[in-house]
């Protein structure tokens, strides 16, 4: 196999490497359930059942996955308490709260332009 060789500078091939990593990032994180799983935990520290109680709907499976990605992006952080039985919580971290922010961003222009975005859907499904 041959390696492709790259001939541009390395503050372009940062840039590549960045932008890809952004997308990886967004494809993974910008999912239904990792959203209100950010948007569940806000602030706080909840154990896995509290937070499963916390997001409406999301079985024990699509939460152990997401919780899993979170933590791998370094999103959210996963502590282990030495008790028997063992109790597990789970965190923001400052990455995740900066991502929280921009998320309630999202959601605060969704609320600002709603009737604009209603009136344009109700246009244009005519």
């Amino acid at each position: 196999m041959v390696a492709k060789q790259y001939t541009g500078s390395p503050e372009d091939a940062d840039l590549r490497r960045a932008d890809s990593l952004a997308r990886e990032i967004f494809s993974d994180v910008a999912n239904k359930w990792a959203l209100l799983i950010i948007e569940g935990l806000g602030e706080r520290t909840l154990r896995f059942s509290e937070l499963r109680n916390e997001v409406e709907g999301i079985s024990h499976k699509m939460l152990t996955q997401n919780l899993r990605m979170l933590e791998r992006y370094g999103l959210v952080e996963r502590r282990v308490h030495p008790t028997v039985p063992p109790r597990v919580e789970y965190t923001l971290t400052e990455p995740g709260r900066a991502l929280r922010a921009t998320v309630d961003g999202m959601c605060d222009w969704t609320h600002q332009y709603l009737g604009h975005i209603e009136a344009a859907r109700r246009r244009f499904d005519v």
